[in-house]
Parts: structure tokens; C-alpha cells; sequence
């Protein structure tokens, strides 16, 4: 007897049919339905259909039926008619050939004597999106635009905005936007009504670049009738529906006082509505109406405090966060007026982070003489929270509302008492709260030393938290009696010492103690100066010398410099600019609030509305090896005055004298001279008029004192090492531009080209190539003569540290400017040598 065959141990994929035939058989079974009347016929379909629809949902290729699932079409079963529109649909874009046979079926459909099924033909005959098959639309859509029925209206009303993706050309000829504008103000029906409303608004917005006659149109949307037509109906409305009705009468502009009461008492009852969004779009118009009514913009303030404290309280969290981030923003704008419902703010055991975090945000703001206590001990029980950020937050709470002047006795207290606990992130924060608060506060000053200094440094590990314990140190050294022992033992554990920020304040802490107790601290001061003469972060290293000069040149004036009277800070800077935080309220109900943002950040530029703060890369044309491709002048100068740059750097240094050019970019005062860490130390000494003769002997008693041990009296700078670049460097434009936003600027200096150089700048395909020689890449460019900008990129070989430039060139000034910024800011200044050395070879080879 022979064996059984082996089985094979692999089993079928689910995404895959179980054998090569189910298609075949399939396609076999709908032929033989197609024309069947028998009883139980569409039962039978809807088996077979089901399969099809799921073997098309799990991504097998199911298109070789499209033919048979048109013939099988031809039933009464909406279930059936439904499920063949579905995979039309899907099948029709990547087939137009095929989709012209589904075209008879469905306007056949169309007429229909079942509304039901003229409405769901209507709509798929729309989607198939097929651009020679438009001229089959006009017709139906036509006739459904005047259906008797209200839900064949509603899907023409959308098909008429599909058609007019497809082409817009068809459905502006077709008239078909003012047939829309006749259904607006004339159908019976809100949800066609509003379906106009949506469509008219995207038709008119896109056509009113191209078309005067369009923007007319739009600002008629907008004008008395029509807005006071749908505020008289719009309890009707869905609740989308008025979404979108009080969406545009927020942009409603009435003509007197009188008229915006009218409009407010229309919308009164819909701030009790169950729908947080209705509440929230009632809200915006309500803030909008009397921005120039102070007296009423406050009572506003009043009337819409309890509808939105109800929200945050019901519903899932993730809607109480969308409705506590609008009044966030409300509180943050007025928090006098929320200062009595602080207890709305206290946060919930099972509350969610996110939730948590705003609402102690709120309570910081709200905080005044008659709630601090309250709210003071109420943020002390979250610092012992299981949630460990929420505990930071909540202890920087009490810092902000101490920093705010708010019963400070009672405040500092708690804060001595978090450093006592024996936990490292409350130590942590409440380290650098204590040290905020000695600068606004110094009278506080024997109290906090005498607790901070029973804190071992070799606890603290937090960067930001040490560098607050250094500072404290060297501003109260004096006070402090382990003080230059403890600056000692961290400069012997300077080359563990990670963070650059921490670095930076030893230097300064051992620099103040210094001064204040020069025995004890000699040895200190010494080593600290050559470690950071040696370091390789460049701001490191420019504070040490920059320190070392100034004890060369005079050690009081050194003192001065460092270690001036103690001047107690008013006011610490707000992180948010006002401009900012007012473009977040002009976009109130909208993601803005949310991610407390403006939208420019967050969204591309074609859906940024109205107000553009920067131009994106998109505005240069796109090359990231060739840059073959060059934008035309006139669409560079009239897009490019905040290219690729945030609101923090658009006004950032401008040259009055780039000769009328489109371009600007900060210049420097003095021409291309090398930057000052690459110069020998000797010709980076203070000016020395009238004590030539005594600079050499300061110089080596200083040396001496400190044993640096310089024999010249002069530290060398440490050589960075070579830099090489990556020969296949790739960046795509979308991460050039993220990268741009983010990083600071490392060196922007000015650069002069060569006569030659100038000569070969005919067009900007020459310094493409060869900045490309040079493995400097351009991933974008623009202009024409005199006025030439470029984009490049550069990577550091063996790394992933990416070196971005924004290079703009004058032919007439045969001036260059130079922007650069980079991941690694250590490398930065080779890489800025390397640009500028390429760049000055540029039409000499």
C-alpha cells in the first residue's frame, strides 16, 4: 500500500482566497444568477455577494467580477443594490474602462420608483470618480436636484460638490451652484439645507481666487437674509447642521449693538443644548459678536461659565478634555472671573493624566489672596500622587502660584517641606522652584539655605534640579559653609557630567565663589577653567574663555561682570507671545484650542485659512539631488518673505541694505571673518589701552595662580575633529522643513563670492552642482538674478546628524548670507568652515 502524499506544513493566509479557484467559481456562480428569476434567486445573490464583499475588504483582488456583479445588479433587493454600489465604488477609479458599464444600470437606477434606491444610484454614480464619465452626471443630478424626495435632494446636493472635484468646469457651466443657492433658501428640508450650505461654502471659497463673481457669492452667504433665514430655523437643524450654521454666523459682522443682542437672544437656548459641540460653536459666536463690547464681552464671560462647567462634567473624558481645553483657554484669558469656582478645578482620582494636567494649569491661574490657601493644600496632596508627572506638575503649580505673589510665607514653607521628603523627583522640582524663588524673593534666602544646604549633590541627578543646587551654591557661597567643597567635587566629576547646562553653571557657581572666598576656591577655579577651555561644546567652551579673559584683564572688573549686586526679579517671561494666544482664541472651537496652537503649525499650508504666518517648502521647487528644477522669480518674491520659518524668526534681523531684494536674512556687522573659536587665544584679548604694560604680568600671575600652567600665558583652543560628510546623504522636504522649524539657529554670518564666482551664477543649476561635488546637497531653490536663494543639506559621515543651510545670494552685492542650523551644534562651526570654503571655490574650478 503506498504511502499517503507528505502534507505540506503551511497553511493558507488569510488575506488570500484558500484556493485559485474561489474567484473562478465565483465568477461561474453570479453568471449563472445573473438572469435568474427563480425563487430564492436573490437569496442566493446575497451569499454570493457577501463573499465578494468580504474577500474585497480583507484586500483580495476581486475586480475580474465586476463584470458579472453588474448583470447580477438588475434586482428590486436594496440589500443587494447596496452591497453592488459598494463594490463599484471601490473598483471604478482603478478601472474606468470597466466603470462605463455600470453607467446604464445606474442611471437606470436613478428613476427608480423607490426614492431609496434613486438616492443610494445617485450617490455612487458620483463617487466613481472617473473624469471622462462626467458628462453622464449632469443629467441625473440635474433631476435629483428637483426630486420630490428629500433624501434623493440631499445626496445631489453632495454629488454636485463631488462633480465639481471631478471637474469644475462641468458644474460651473451646468449652473448648478445657483440651483444650490436656491435650495438654501427655499427647501422645506434642513438637511438639505444645510448640505447646500456646506457645498456652497467649499465651491465658493475655492472658485473665489479665480472669479470675482464667486467671492460676491460667498459674502452673500454672509449677509442679513441669509444669516437671520437660518438662525429662524435653526432648532430644525441636526446637530451638525447647526454646527455649521453657527460656524458662519460667528464671521457675521452685525450693523449696530442692537442687532447683535437680536442674535444672541436667538442663540440663548442653544447654550443648554445636550451637545457639547452646539455649545461650544454658541459660545465662539457669543465672544466673537462682542469682542468690541468689553462690558458685555465680561457678562458673556458670566453666561457661559455654567454650560461649559456642566460639559467638562459629563461625557467620556476624552470629550470632557476637548470642552476643558476651551475653558482653559477662557480662564487663562480671565481668570478673575473663575476665581470662585476653583473647586470645579480640583482634580478626580480617576481622571486621566491629560485631564488632570489642565485642570492644574486652571488652578494656577485662578489662584488669588482669598483661594490660595485652598488651593495650595489641595496641589500639596497631589505631590504625593501615584502619577509621578502629576506630581511635578502639581508641585510646580505651588512654585507659579507663589511667583505670583500670593500669601509667599505660607508657600515657601511647603516647598522646604517637599525637599525634606525622601522622594528624587519632588527634591528635583522643588530644587528648581526654590531657586526661582530666592531670584524674585531673596529675602527668603537664610530660611531656603539653611535646608537646601543639607542636600547632597550626589542625590540630585535631574540635569535642571543640579543645575539649581550649583546655582544656589555659588550665589550663596558665602552662606554656605560646605559651599567650595562641594563646587570641588563636582568639577573632579566634570567629565561625567553629561549635560552642557550643568557644565555652564559650574563654571559660573566656582567663578561667584571665587569671589567671595578666593582660598578656598583657588584649586576649584583652576581646574574648572581648563576643563571648559578643553570641552568641545562650543557654549561651554566660549564661557570659560570667555571667563579666563576676564581674569587676565582685571579680576574686579571680572567681578563685576559675574558676580553683580543681587537685583530681585518683577516678572519671568511667559512662554506664549500674545500674538499667539490670540490667534488661539480668533480659532475657538477649533483643534487650535486643543493643541494650544495656532493652525499654521499644525497644517499644511492649502487648509491654513485666511492667515498665513509662513510659507512652506513647497513654495521652491523640489530637487533633493538634481535641483534641476527652478521656481519662476516672481512666485519666489511674492511668496518668500517668511519661507520655511516660524513666527519666532520672521522678523529676525533684517538687512536694510539688500538693494530692494525679495530676500532677507540677518547680516552681520563686520564682513566674513572667522568665527572667534578658531582664532589663536592671544588675538581674542580684551582691549588693552592704557595697561599694555601690565597685561603680560596679569596674564602669567593669573596662570600661575590658578595653575593653568600656560608658559605663554595663552590657552589653547582644543581642534575639533575633522569633519567628513556622507557622500549618500537623502532628506525628504517634509523633514527639512520639520527640522528647520525646530532647531535654533548654530551661525548666520555674511559671505563674499568671487568676480568668477558671480560670472558662473547665471542660473542656479551651476552652484547646485557644485555645492553637490562638495556632498552638500540642494533640496530646494529659487530666483533669478540679482536674487538667488538655496536650501541645503548636508549629513555628517558615520552619524545621523543632519546640517541644514539657507544660503542667499546677492549678485549685485556679490554678497552671500549663510543660515545654518544643525543637530549637533558641537560640529556645527566645521561644518559652517567646510560650507564657506566650498562656497568661496564656487567658480574657480
Amino acid at each position: 500500500m503506498a504511502p499517503p502524499p507528505p502534507q505540506s506544513n503551511r497553511s493558507p493566509s488569510p488575506s488570500q482566497p484558500s484556493g485559485k479557484s474561489e474567484v473562478s467559481d465565483l465568477k461561474s456562480q453570479l453568471r449563472q444568477l445573473a438572469g435568474s428569476r427563480a425563487p430564492g434567486a436573490d437569496d442566493s445573490k446575497r451569499d454570493l455577494f457577501k463573499k465578494v464583499i468580504s474577500n474585497m475588504t480583507i484586500g483580495i483582488d476581486v475586480s475580474s467580477l465586476f463584470g458579472e456583479m453588474v448583470m447580477c445588479s438588475a434586482t428590486s433587493d436594496i440589500v443587494l443594490k447596496k452591497m453592488c454600489y459598494l463594490y463599484v465604488g471601490n473598483y471604478a477609479k482603478g478601472n474606468p474602462d470597466l466603470a462605463l458599464l455600470t453607467i446604464n444600470f445606474l442611471q437606470r437606477d436613478c428613476k427608480d420608483e423607490d426614492p431609496m434606491i434613486r438616492g443610494l444610484a445617485l450617490r455612487s454614480l458620483c463617487s466613481l470618480r472617473v473624469a471622462n464619465l462626467v458628462e453622464y452626471l449632469v443629467g441625473p443630478l440635474g433631476s435629483g436636484l428637483k426630486d420630490n424626495n428629500s433624501y434623493v435632494r440631499m445626496v445631489a446636493v453632495i454629488g454636485v460638490l463631488k462633480l465639481y472635484h471631478i471637474s469644475a468646469s462641468t458644474c460651473i457651466d451646468a449652473d448648478f451652484p445657483a440651483t444650490l443657492k436656491h435650495l438654501l433658501l427655499h427647501d422645506p428640508d434642513t438637511q438639505v439645507v444645510a448640505n447646500c450650505l456646506s457645498a456652497l461654502q467649499e465651491i465658493w471659497t475655492l472658485e473665489s481666487s479665480t472669479s470675482e463673481e464667486a467671492a460676491r457669492e460667498r459674502e452673500t452667504l454672509l449677509s442679513k437674509p441669509v444669516v437671520y433665514y437660518l438662525l429662524n430655523r435653526i432648532k430644525e437643524f441636526s446637530e451638525w447642521a447647526q454646527c455649521l450654521v453657527l460656524e458662519l454666523v460667528a464671521k457675521y459682522i452685525p450693523s449696530d449693538n442692537s442687532e447683535i443682542f437680536d442674535v444672541m437672544n436667538l442663540l440663548e437656548d442653544r447654550l443648554q443644548h445636550a451637545n457639547g459641540a452646539v455649545v461650544l460653536a454658541t459660545i465662539k459666536v457669543f465672544l466673537q459678536l462682542t469682542l468690541s463690547m468689553a462690558d458685555v464681552h465680561q457678562q458673556v464671560y458670566e453666561r457661559i461659565k455654567a454650560p461649559l462647567l456642566t460639559q467638562v462634567s459629563s461625557g467620556s473624558p476624552e470629550q470632557s478634555y476637548a470642552v476643558l481645553s476651551h475653558l482653559h483657554l477662557l480662564v487663562m484669558r480671565a481668570p478673575y472671573i473663575f476665581s470662585a469656582d476653583y473647586k470645579h478645578f480640583y482634580c478626580q482620582y480617576n481622571e486621566p493624566s491629560y485631564v488632570k494636567k489642565l485642570k492644574l494649569e486652571m488652578l494656577t491661574a485662578v489662584a488669588n489672596e482669598s483661594n490660595t490657601y485652598e488651593i495650595v493644600t489641595e496641589l500639596c496632596e497631589y505631590a504625593a500622587n501615584v502619577d509621578i508627572p502629576i506630581a511635578r506638575e502639581s508641585i510646580r503649580a505651588v512654585g507659579k502660584i507663589a511667583l505670583q505673589q500670593y500669601d509667599v510665607n505660607a508657600i515657601v514653607d511647603r516647598l522646604l517641606q517637599f525637599l525634606e521628603m525622601e522622594k528624587d523627583y519632588v527634591t528635583s522640582e522643588a530644587l528648581v522652584l526654590v531657586k526661582d524663588l530666592l531670584r524674585k524673593y531673596p529675602q527668603w534666602s537664610q530660611d531656603c539655605i539653611a535646608v537646601v544646604g543639607n542636600i547632597s549633590s550626589k542625590n540630585v541627578q535631574e540635569p535642571k534640579a543640579k543645575a539649581a543646587l550649583i546655582w544656589m551654591l555659588g550665589e550663596y557661597s558665602q552662606d554656605m559653609h560646605d559651599a567650595p567643597y562641594v563646587l570641588e567635587s563636582l568639577v573632579e566629576n566634570w567629565d561625567e557630567e553629561h549635560s552642557a547646562e550643568v557644565r555652564l553653571h559650574l563654571l559660573t557657581a566656582v567663578m561667584k565663589c571665587f569671589f567671595k572666598r578666593p582660598p578656598e576656591t583657588q584649586k576649584a577655579l583652576g581646574a574648572v577653567l581648563a576643563a571648559g577651555l578643553a570641552d568641545f561644546h562650543q557654549d561651554v567652551h566660549d564661557r570659560a574663555l570667555f571667563y579666563y579673559r576676564l581674569l587676565q584683564y582685571n579680576v574686579s572688573v571680572a567681578e563685576n561682570v559675574v558676580s553683580p549686586p543681587k537685583q530681585a526679579v518683577s516678572v519671568f517671561a511667559d512662554t506664549q507671545s500674545s500674538e499667539i494666544k490670540d490667534r488661539i482664541f480668533d480659532e475657538f472651537n477649533s483643534l487650535s484650542v486643543v493643541y494650544q496652537k495656532p493652525s499654521y503649525m499644525f497644517t499644511d499650508k492649502e487648509h491654513r485659512g485666511t492667515f498665513e504666518f509662513a510659507d512652506e517648502l513647497g513654495n521652491l521647487s523640489i530637487s533633493a539631488e538634481s535641483g534641476e528644477s527652478v521656481v519662476p522669480a516672481q512666485r519666489v518674491e511674492a511668496n518668500d518673505k517668511d519661507l520655511l520659518l516660524g513666527t519666532s524668526e520672521k522678523d529676525e534681523g533684517r538687512d536694510p541694505g539688500s538693494n530692494g531684494s525679495a530676500y532677507y536674512a540677518p547680516s552681520l556687522n563686520g564682513s566674513s571673518a572667522p568665527s572667534a573659536t578658531s582664532q589663536p587665544l592671544a588675538d581674542l584679548a580684551f582691549p588693552t589701552t592704557g595697561i599694555s604694560s601690565q597685561a603680560p604680568t596679569s596674564s602669567l600671575a593669573i596662570d600661575d595662580l590658578l595653575g593653568l600652567g600656560f608658559p605663554d600665558g595663552t590657552a589653547a583652543t582644543p581642534s575639533p575633529p575633522p569633519l567628513n560628510l556622507n557622500s549618500k546623504a537623502v532628506l525628504d522636504p517634509g523633514t527639512f522643513q520639520q527640522k528647520w522649524r525646530q532647531l535654533p539657529i548654530s551661525s548666520s554670518e555674511e559671505h563674499s563670492l568671487s568676480p568668477q564666482g558671480i560670472a558662473s551664477l547665471t542660473t542656479p543649476h551651476a552652484l547646485v552642482r557644485h555645492m553637490r561635488s562638495h556632498l552638500i546637497h540642494c533640496i530646494a531653490s529659487g530666483g533669478q538674478s540679482p536674487n538667488f536663494k538655496f536650501f541645503f543639506f548636508a549629513q555628517k559621515a558615520e552619524a545621523t546628524s543632519i546640517y541644514l543651510v539657507e544660503c542667499i545670494i546677492n549678485t549685485s552685492s556679490t554678497k552671500s548670507q549663510i543660515k545654518i542650523k544643525a543637530d549637533d551644534q558641537s560640529s556645527s562651526q566645521a561644518f559652517s568652515t567646510l560650507f564657506q570654503s566650498a562656497l568661496s571655490k564656487f567658480g574657480l574650478s
